[in-house]
């Protein structure tokens, strides 16, 4: 307990990252770590991702973001891909009204063609019901891909016969159009890439790369990442004087 309340003194609540991204890394490896198959790593992950989406919300960050299912992770074993969308579902199901009632806004991000019609409908139904509410923004990243996402973007600006674009309306044209870039992005595991994640938009987050697997990752790591992305010096190419 001194040391949660200890970290929480040491952040500046007045600068804190309005949008942090995470790349739920290291579920399998922390279950074969404990003789359990890498299936059970993706539930008790799920497990952490309710819990730094309640941990956040308490702390006062506007949005999180959390890497899913990339368009690569179709490679996977099809008994790990059935299982990671059963816990996708089983998540919605569990926490929609939850998130609903506590003026949580959830959005999905990804392409939706390959995903199960059960479960679009699950996303779909959850996005309209909770469009309004303005508290903390939940985007789920499932079945995407950040060069996949730049090309579709660069196809609808073609398809709408615009000459010239600038950045801003590019931005228009890419599925986070809606929410400011990730000021912090953190990859769990000590992996250190982004592997497809938003590319155009982390173009200047702050990386964190913690060596804790994401079954791991609780109210003390996320707290531990705020603080480290506190102590950087944030210049977007700039000098200070």
């Amino acid at each position: 307990m001194w040391f949660k309340k200890k970290k929480k003194e040491e952040i500046d609540f007045d600068r804190l990252p309005a949008h942090i991204a995470l790349i739920m890394d290291g579920n399998g490896r922390w279950a074969k770590k404990r003789g359990q198959l890498r299936t059970y790593g993706h539930r008790i992950g799920a497990e952490s991702l309710k819990v730094i989406i309640r941990h956040a919300q308490k702390l006062g960050i506007k949005i999180i973001s959390f890497f899913a299912f990339s368009t690569e992770n179709w490679n996977r074993p099809q008994d790990e891909v059935d299982e990671i969308f059963r816990i996708v579902k089983d998540l919605i199901k569990e926490k929609k009204e939850d998130c609903i009632k506590n003026n949580m806004k959830f959005v999905i991000i990804g392409e939706r063609e390959k995903l199960d019609p059960d479960l679009v409908k699950e996303i779909e139904d959850f996005e309209e019901r909770s469009k309004n509410n303005d508290g903390l923004i939940v985007n789920i990243a499932l079945n995407y891909g950040g060069r996949g996402e730049i090309i579709s973007a660069v196809n609808k600006i073609l398809a709408d016969k615009l000459e010239s674009v600038d950045e801003a309306t590019f931005r228009k044209y890419l599925q986070t159009s809606e929410i400011p870039d990730p000021d912090l992005l953190v990859r769990t595991s000590g992996e250190q890439r982004l592997s497809n994640f938003m590319m155009y938009q982390c173009a200047y987050s702050e990386l964190y790369f913690p060596k804790v697997h994401w079954p791991d990752f609780r109210e003390k790591e996320l707290e531990e990442a705020i603080i480290a992305y506190q102590k950087r010096d944030r210049r977007f190419g700039a000098i200070k004087k």
